[in-house]
Parts: structure tokens; C-alpha cells; sequence
């Protein structure tokens, strides 16, 4: 049975404070039925008696929280060829969870009587085996709110059973390297390098977007040979994630500032890897921030380049 004919059952866990609530609230947006701390015992009955979709909240305050246990339920409803089950594990640093909770005032779950900090060294360990196994690992340190329900939407939204069915779904996204790297990245590239159009007043308040911008990157003497590498490495890569039965693969190319040459190669591979036949959707992390419009609708071809091959006939294995 393919991927868009099976219930999703999106189980949410994480760090208390991390946005666990947030990546419910979104999933219900899409229609999930959302749950919330049912104990543990309970769940594969919930979702044995339930319908439609359905997204269910674990995490230290469930009762009967085990990570080995949700991991075995995991497991079993994996092998369920009625259900399409997935672990999203919401993380963020701590410091960002301390000022999260003293903003908040609210006590930590694991450490009532104590400092939060211990709360937090607390659930890192026993939740570390659910980090390890998830489907998709979010980092809400940084991650604005509308970009979080936009990571949710495509990964669970619709469009995304209709990308499952049709095989690999791609996306690419830009950043900044001084925030940190996206931690949902399978393959990070470092633009760095090239020449760097923040340095040229005019071009400065401009983005990656921009013709000019774009032509000021490309007369780097090492662009030309650079672009090549990533799309020779693409070609391989992208038709064994297929093999290996991946369905998301997320591509992060990251320079000084995330606004010029990261903007740029996201945009010029977005419109070359859909001309190849693929999947893609971009997004840029540093001008969401910024409030510049970051997220694009899927990429309109402007050029069609030879490169990365088509997507190959292969039937991909479930995950």
C-alpha cells in the first residue's frame, strides 16, 4: 500500500518548553486530530479506535513515560501497513529553554522543587534515545514561528503525501553560519568563500535574489567550478537517498550573513534540480527572520542546465 493511502500518526516529542505545543497546535491546522499526554498504555489503543490522521504528544509528562516504550510502539506501528507512523523530536539549546521558562515563570516538569537547569540535564538524558531515533529533528532555538509551521506544513501537509508517493522530496535552505546550522540538514555547503557582495555599498540592502547580485557572485573565479562540484555531488547522492527509501532531504548552503551568496546558490539549484525532474522547495532562514518574504511556492525553471540526472525509476523502500 502506498504512503498516501495510510493514516499518518505523527507522535510529537521532546524537551518541555522546545515547542512541542507549537508543532501540535500546526498539525492540527492540517486537519490532524491533535492528543495530548495520553498515558502511555493507552496510545496504540487511540490510535487503533481513532480516524483520519492523528498527531499524539509524549514526552516526560506522560504518564508511564519510557523512551525504550514509545520507541516499541514506534516500531509496531511502523510495521503496520495501515498506518504511516513518524517521531518528530522538538529541541532547543539551553539557555533559549531557561529564558523560555523564566519569561514564562513556569516550573520545569522534571524538577518542580529545583533549579530549571536540572530539569533540563534531566529530560536531555532520558530522552536521548528518541533525539536519536526521530524522523525529523527540529531546533527551535532560533526558528521563527511562521517557519516552523512552514517545516510542518511541508512535511506533513498534503502536498507532502502526494511527494512521498512520487518518491524523494528536496529541500534547500539558506543561512547564516554565526546562527548555527539548521540541525534538520542532511548535506551543509559553506559559500563563504566566494566573493562577498556585502562588501559593495550598492548591493549590500540587496539579496540573493537579485540579478545583479547574482552576476557580482558568479564573476568569482571560483563560482563556476564550485556550482559544478555541488551538482555533481547531487547527482550521486539524490538517486541513492531514493535507494536508501529517504523521503526528505534537506540541503542547507550557509554563508557570513545568509542574505546574498547562500540565497543565491539556494535559488539557482532550486530552479537547475527541478529542470532535473526533482521535488524542491527553498526557503531562506535569515530573511524569514528579517521578515523578508523567504518562502517560495514551487521553483519556477528559468534555466534548464545539463547535471543532476532525473529522479531513476526506483520504488522507494519505506523508511
Amino acid at each position: 500500500m502506498n504512503s498516501a493511502k495510510r493514516r499518518r500518526v505523527v507522535l510529537v516529542s521532546g524537551l518541555s518548553g522546545a515547542g512541542h505545543s507549537s508543532i501540535l497546535r500546526a498539525l492540527e491546522d492540517l486537519s490532524y486530530q491533535a492528543i495530548d499526554n495520553a498515558p502511555l498504555a493507552m496510545l496504540e489503543e487511540l490510535v487503533a479506535c481513532g480516524e483520519g490522521n492523528l498527531a499524539i504528544g509524549v514526552d516526560t509528562r506522560t504518564s508511564g513515560f519510557e523512551s525504550a516504550a514509545v520507541l516499541r510502539i514506534l516500531e509496531r506501528m511502523k510495521r503496520d501497513p495501515s498506518l504511516w507512523a513518524e517521531l518528530v523530536f522538538a529541541w532547543a539549546d539551553e539557555p533559549v529553554l531557561l529564558r523560555r521558562y523564566a519569561e514564562t515563570r513556569r516550573r520545569h516538569p522534571l524538577a518542580p522543587d529545583s533549579p530549571v537547569s536540572e530539569g533540563i540535564a534531566a529530560e536531555v538524558a532520558l530522552t536521548a534515545p528518541l533525539r536519536e531515533a526521530a524522523d525529523l529533528f527540529i531546533d527551535t532555538s532560533e526558528l521563527p514561528l511562521p517557519e516552523l509551521r512552514r517545516l510542518i506544513t511541508e512535511r506533513f501537509g498534503p502536498e507532502s503525501e502526494e511527494a512521498a508517493h512520487r518518491g524523494l522530496a528536496v529541500f534547500l535552505v539558506s543561512f547564516a553560519y554565526p546562527g548555527g546550522l539548521p540541525r534538520e540538514a542532511d548535506l551543509v555547503l559553506d559559500a563563504r568563500f566566494l566573493r562577498n557582495p556585502h562588501y559593495e555599498v550598492k548591493l549590500r540592502p540587496r539579496t540573493g535574489r537579485d540579478p545583479e547580485v547574482g552576476a557580482y557572485i558568479e564573476a568569482d573565479p571560483d563560482y563556476s567550478l564550485f556550482y559544478a562540484k555541488i551538482t555533481d555531488l547531487l547527482a550521486l547522492l539524490l538517486p541513492r537517498f531514493v535507494q536508501e527509501g529517504k523521503k526528505y532531504a534537506t540541503i542547507a548552503i550557509g554563508c557570513t550573513g545568509g542574505r546574498h551568496r547562500s540565497v543565491y546558490l539556494v535559488e539557482r539549484l532550486s530552479e537547475y534540480l527541478s529542470a532535473a525532474g526533482w521535488r524542491v522547495k527553498c526557503s531562506h532562514r535569515e530573511l524569514a527572520r528579517e521578515g523578508e518574504a523567504a518562502e517560495q511556492p514551487m521553483a519556477k525553471v528559468v534555466r534548464a542546465e545539463p547535471g543532476v540526472a532525473p529522479p531513476p525509476q526506483v520504488q522507494a523502500q519505506e523508511a
